[in-house]
């Protein structure tokens, strides 16, 4: 890791903006989610997926509803930095819903939708192909897409990098999912995430464990070092969210309280924040 930092050295610290998920809170209501979250001392937020039977916000949702939330969020403290498409990129519907979402995004004030898919056999050219007709849509918006890792022919970084360059246009980049590479592919992801840094513009915050059992969970408690998966993107002169997906404990049931869900979320923002806080004592 040594001499691609050193090749780091001279671009200005990035800016990292620590953002809890609503996803870890999905079993309880929204507005407790975002008041958690803002308890468990964050300042930003990311929106996604449903809490209950609810979605976040719906696809179909006009912007002005998206405003109205962001505003809720502004209101207590929080600032809204992402939110998830939930519709994946080769779906039928893949383009209107994530023309929507992006619609919704401006109206926000958002700068990043994130986006996946499955792209399996036969639909890695309807993936390429929806971003490539969302991307100007999305630069006239101020908003970024971001792809991550989600299996098929989106399963690594390296993969990633092969379709934001033929995608080809400013507003799409990556997201990356560290957990997912791990998990899916059972790929190191700190030799992965060498390959895209150019393309990085955050980071969905999940960590896994192969052993005692494969599982997702969330940051310090599995098998990647974040140290290192940090240590490459610390002076990239950028604004990056760090979206916390997967805060959980391994092996243990899920808190059933949403007090436990704010422990977990305050447990990982520590976590993160102290090893950014070694590493930029020493890059």
């Amino acid at each position: 890791m040594a001499a691609p930092l050193t090749a780091l050295a001279q671009i200005a610290p990035t800016r990292f903006q620590l953002a809890c998920m609503t996803l870890p809170y999905s079993p309880f209501p929204l507005e407790r989610a975002l008041t958690g979250i803002q308890r468990a001392g964050y300042e930003f937020v990311a929106w996604g997926v449903s809490h209950g039977k609810k979605p976040c916000l719906a696809v179909e949702a006009p912007p002005a509803d998206a405003a109205r939330l962001s505003a809720r969020c502004e209101s207590i403290g929080l600032r809204p930095v992402m939110m998830f498409a939930t519709v994946h990129l080769e779906a039928s519907n893949a383009l209107d819903a994530h023309r929507r979402r992006i619609a919704q995004a401006h109206a926000a004030r958002i700068p990043y939708v994130l986006t996946f898919g499955k792209t399996g056999k036969g639909e890695l050219e309807l993936f390429v192909a929806n971003l490539q007709a969302m991307a100007a849509d999305a630069k006239a918006a101020g908003v970024t897409v971001l792809v991550k890792q989600h299996g098929g022919n989106s399963a690594t970084g390296r993969d990633c990098a092969r379709i934001v360059e033929q995608v080809g246009h400013e507003s799409v980049r990556i997201c990356y999912d560290a957990g997912n590479v791990l998990d899916y592919e059972n790929q190191d992801p700190i030799a992965d995430v060498a390959t895209c840094v150019p393309h990085i513009r955050a980071f969905c915050i999940k960590d896994h464990r192969n052993t005692p059992k494969d599982e997702d969970c969330g940051p310090g408690f599995g098998e990647i070092d974040h140290y290192k998966l940090f240590g490459p993107v610390m002076r990239t002169g950028l604004t990056m969210p760090l979206a916390f997906e997967n805060i959980f404990e391994p092996l243990v049931p899920r808190p059933a309280t949403p007090e436990g869900v704010d422990a977990l979320a305050r447990r990982s923002r520590e976590y993160i924040e102290s090893v950014l806080r070694g590493l930029s004592a020493v890059v």
